[in-house]
């Protein structure tokens, strides 16, 4: 699990069958120290996170594809839960 920061969202046209109804968004991982933590990732998110806000993420492939309820998604990160602020 890592914290992160939403910087923004993604749409896509097209898109593999299995991302078919989640959001799409931009998300910069954070350190424990509250910098940046590497690159920005594209996560997805049934959980409503808005830009500006913190959120949990998970890179653990076995828990999304099991989120996803597919065991052939392209998905790497998902948003996990919402952190209070």
């Amino acid at each position: 699990m890592q914290l992160g920061r939403v910087i923004g969202h993604a749409t896509a046209t097209m898109k593999h069958a299995s991302l078919n109804g989640w959001r799409l968004l931009v998300v910069q991982p954070l350190s424990n120290q509250g910098g940046p933590d590497g690159e920005p990732q594209l996560a997805l998110d049934h959980l409503g996170g808005g830009k500006g806000d913190q959120v949990i993420l998970t890179s653990d492939g076995s828990a999304v594809r099991d989120i996803v309820g597919s065991n052939t998604t392209p998905a790497r990160w998902i948003v996990i839960g919402l952190a209070d602020t």
